[in-house]
């Protein structure tokens, strides 16, 4: 097993755009041809688009793009950004007179960091499909729809730290498996089991255990906080339908939760996609084993390659 670039996975253009004084910004993931995905929601509080497209009920057997955003609901506009983008390159499904291009979203809550009335828009995801097409280079940390991001947000924004979005990715034996994780959680982040990230202590100079606080109040709590929302995109080559892509966006999901504690609370709305470019014959639980080792990976690095802006410390300053 080798380590990869994210963009090495056939089938997949990945561009990234941003408003860094409004503090968000937005991510998208193309499959030019087309390509199976599924979905597992997990948090109780996502902010969706065409959802329902990824059950296996549904007729769609392929969708055109995902796109990660900030902006928390209103966010959900800049899928039509994507829509006017692939629909001029005549990408989407045929409808005679034109084509409708399937395009998924979900979004972080990132109203509280910087201007709360900046929201990524049409034209914001326009750009990001844009630099998806001329090849530009992904980088890691508060940039697309990472850039707003935060974490340890159990008392609010006083004592959160700044994340970002990461990525991560490796080939097996001709299988490739990659992540993209907009880390925006209520709880901690760990890797190898070491806190390194979330809830600050109160004087800001080292970290408090979100867990242990929340288990200092068991009673019903009425104004915790529910700005949160780890979104992912977990990207492969394997030959899967979209009830498949949907076990491995399942599987995936074990990643998020080695890596962050608490995680899947009713103050998040945690969800993974799975896109699955169809060229390579792989075992699903294999798939969906590597797909919880990347995505783990993936919330790691987004956490170490986040700034300190916005007045909220990062990991760099710990």
């Amino acid at each position: 097993m080798r380590e990869i670039s994210i963009t090495d996975i056939e089938g997949i253009k990945i561009g990234q755009a941003q408003d860094m004084a409004g503090g968000t910004g937005c991510t998208v993931f193309i499959a030019p041809d087309g390509a199976a995905a599924g979905v597992d929601v997990r948090g109780g509080g996502p902010a969706s688009r065409e959802t329902t497209l990824l059950e296996p009920r549904a007729a769609a057997d392929s969708i055109n793009a995902v796109l990660l955003s900030g902006g928390s609901a209103f966010g959900l506009d800049a899928a039509g950004g994507v829509m006017r983008f692939l629909e001029e390159r005549k990408i989407g499904f045929d409808v005679g007179v034109t084509v409708v291009p399937l395009v998924c979203q979900s979004c972080i809550f990132d109203l509280t960091v910087a201007d709360k009335n900046c929201r990524p828009d049409a034209d914001m995801a326009y750009k990001a499909c844009e630099a998806a097409f001329s090849g530009e280079k992904l980088v890691q940390g508060c940039v697309g729809a990472g850039t707003g991001a935060s974490v340890g947000k159990l008392y609010g924004m006083d004592r959160a730290m700044k994340s970002g979005i990461g990525f991560y990715a490796v080939e097996l034996n001709g299988l490739k498996v990659g992540a993209a994780a907009v880390v925006n959680a209520l709880g901690d982040v760990y890797e190898n089991k070491e806190r390194i990230a979330g809830l600050l202590n109160e004087d800001k100079t080292g970290l408090s255990d979100t867990r242990e606080e929340m288990y200092k109040n068991t009673v019903i709590a009425e104004n915790l906080f529910t700005g949160n929302t780890t979104i992912c995109c977990v990207v492969t080559n394997a030959d899967f339908d979209k009830a498949q892509a949907g076990k491995v966006a399942s599987m995936a999901q074990n990643g998020l939760v080695r890596a962050i504690d608490p995680v899947n609370t009713t103050a998040d709305g945690d969800s993974v996609y799975a896109i699955c470019t169809g060229k390579v014959r792989a075992d699903i639980n294999v798939t969906g084993t590597l797909a919880a080792q990347v995505l783990e990976k993936a919330v790691i690095n987004a956490v170490k390659n986040a700034e300190p802006m916005y007045g909220l410390k990062a990991y760099k300053d710990l």
